[in-house]
């Protein structure tokens, strides 16, 4: 195709024909791969999603700390609650952490529920390495 007034926008500079090479043609769509890269990484985020949900999302198993008392230089008693499937168990990690914020114990707990029961509390002493101020349950989640 060559180039007349007709086809040059005013103001466009314009080139002797044949002198820089041929004008390069619009190029061409490829819908198709970009569908494919879409559905591919749509696949791989619900698979990240799927996974985090099922190691921390899980609302079946839902904690409460209720208290936290004898306090010593060598650890502390975290009283705490949780719900879980009636008649099921769950492993709960406990951490008890300085009045800096510093984390001076940790502890994973299994508590059992007895047949019925969804609802239960647990009590536990977290040996620490410091002055523990603050006991935590992190989270829970199913045992076995």
């Amino acid at each position: 195709m060559t180039e007349t007034h007709a086809t040059i926008p005013p103001g466009a500079p314009v080139f002797p024909p044949g002198r820089y090479g041929r004008r390069r043609e619009p190029g061409r769509r490829r819908p198709l791969l970009a569908w494919l890269l879409t559905a591919a990484l749509v696949a791989g985020m619900t698979l990240v999603a799927a996974q985090l949900y099922t190691r921390y999302g899980d609302p079946t198993y839902d904690p409460e700390v209720i208290t936290y008392t004898d306090v010593t230089d060598t650890g502390m008693r975290v009283d705490f609650r949780v719900t879980v499937p009636s008649g099921g168990s769950a492993v709960c990690l406990l951490r008890a952490r300085s009045r800096d914020g510093a984390e001076v114990g940790k502890e994973e707990v299994t508590v059992t529920a007895r047949p019925g029961e969804r609802h239960l509390t647990a009590r536990h002493r977290i040996a620490t390495t410091g002055r523990p101020f603050v006991g935590e349950v992190l989270r829970c989640r199913a045992a076995g």
